[in-house]
Order: structure tokens, then C-alpha cells, then sequence
């Protein structure tokens, strides 16, 4: 190391021991923690705001759902709120939220389910259909609800 280098050496560790209070803390912690590691899975748009709310007590849940090509969800309702997106593949999606009671989403959407009405997403695609789900479910509520006589009630 050249006598420039260990001064300019000398001059930054200098610094770093003169930082005052909280800074000089949060320095050294940083130097000697390591990082998170972050890793993008999903991400998807929506145009419209997104209200995620759940009465009392909840739970949240995050799954990976494959749907083989001609496979469907089969006809169900939540409890709570989903939002999810999807990897791969296109959901062809049935509900009574679209005016014409059908929306298709590709690789990259994001689509938000509420709570109470009926929906069945299917592939009818060529590939599997992946998505990315996060349910945000009244605590003790199965995450999907089968028996669409109860759905009406939610």
C-alpha cells in the first residue's frame, strides 16, 4: 500500500470513528451485520386502490398454486381477502365481480378476491397456470370455502 493509500486509509477510519451519537452506531452495526437477502418473486399491477380489511383477529397465508392445463379451482368463495399474482400461464377467471362474468390474467397480473361471492378460476390455457396468493383470512377460517350455500351469508 502506498503512503497515499494508508493516509487516505487513515483519513476514512478517522471519519467513521468521528461520527457522533446514533450515526456512529448505526455504522458499526452495519458494518458488522449482514444484509437481508431480498428476492422479488411476484409483482403485479392494479389499477383500481386495493382495501384489505379482515374483522377481529387473522391469519395470513402465502401459497404457490399450480393449476395443470384444463385443471380449475372448482367453484368456491373466501371468508377473507386474496390477492395474488400470477407467474405463469393464463387464469381464466369466473365471478360476478366482471360485466361479463369472465376475466382472463396472464403472466404478470395481480387480481384481488373479497370475501362472499362465488368464483372458479380455471386453465384453460396450454400451460400451467402458477400463481403467487396471499390470503388474508377471520383466524381459524378455512382459506376457501367449498359449501357455496354458506357463501351467501358472508
Amino acid at each position: 500500500m502506498s503512503a497515499i493509500h494508508r493516509v487516505l486509509a487513515v483519513v476514512a477510519a478517522t471519519a467513521v470513528l468521528t461520527t457522533s451519537g446514533a450515526a456512529a452506531s448505526q455504522a458499526a452495526v452495519t458494518r458488522k451485520t449482514p444484509a437481508p437477502t431480498v428476492r422479488e418473486i411476484a409483482q403485479g399491477g392494479q389499477q383500481d386502490p386495493v382495501d384489505v380489511a379482515v374483522d377481529g383477529p387473522t391469519q395470513v397465508n402465502f401459497r404457490e398454486i399450480t393449476i395443470p392445463r384444463g385443471g380449475s379451482t372448482g367453484r368456491h368463495c373466501h371468508y377473507g381477502q386474496l390477492i395474488g399474482v400470477v407467474k405463469s400461464g393464463s387464469l381464466t377467471h369466473r365471478a360476478p365481480v366482471y360485466p361479463d362474468g369472465v376475466h382472463v390474467y396472464n403472466a404478470g397480473d395481480s387480481l384481488v378476491e373479497g370475501a362472499g361471492y362465488v368464483h372458479e378460476g380455471r386453465n384453460e390455457g396450454t400451460e400451467d397456470v402458477v400463481l403467487w396468493v396471499t390470503y388474508v383470512t377471520p383466524q381459524g377460517r378455512p382459506l376457501a370455502e367449498t359449501d357455496l350455500s354458506k357463501c351467501q351469508s358472508l
